[in-house]
């Protein structure tokens, strides 16, 4: 293989990877206020959405495991954040109080996170990236 750093470039995975990296550096800035991590800012954002959404429908609207949709589920029930109500086998979650609170906080991060992304990159290129990006997803997670 040829010593040429261009490789990285033109691969994929790698692009894919590092610009996962330079976002995830933005959003942890970004949602420092909230006082919530990332990946659980998203569980807020998609039961704010959906009250009495199921770890099931949860899991699948984030694309994670139903194991780590549970792990984040549960350390959010500690915080006082989330509430889970069991219905016989089914598992439903929902806001706290406290977690309406927190929610509040956190379309204003959204909107510094993607007002920072527009500023680097351009509204144009934003959208055309979000879109492929997603096809993309789509198109090698049924390849």
């Amino acid at each position: 293989m040829k010593a040429d750093e261009t490789i990285l470039r033109k691969c994929l995975f790698f692009t894919a990877n590092r610009l996962a990296n330079v976002l995830r550096r933005i959003v942890n800035e970004v949602y420092a206020t909230t006082g919530i991590a990332a990946p659980y800012v998203y569980v807020l954002i998609v039961v704010n959405q959906y009250p009495g959404i199921t770890i099931s429908e949860l899991s699948e609207k984030l694309d994670i495991a139903p194991s780590t949709c549970t792990r984040f589920v549960n350390a959010l029930v500690g915080q006082g954040i989330l509430q889970k109500e069991q219905e016989w086998k089914t598992v439903h979650v929902s806001l706290t109080e406290l977690g309406k609170e927190k929610t509040e906080g956190i379309d204003e991060s959204l909107h510094q996170l993607r007002d920072r992304a527009v500023a680097a990159i351009g509204e144009a290129e934003y959208r055309q990236l979000s879109a492929a990006m997603s096809q993309a997803a789509d198109k090698l997670d049924h390849a």
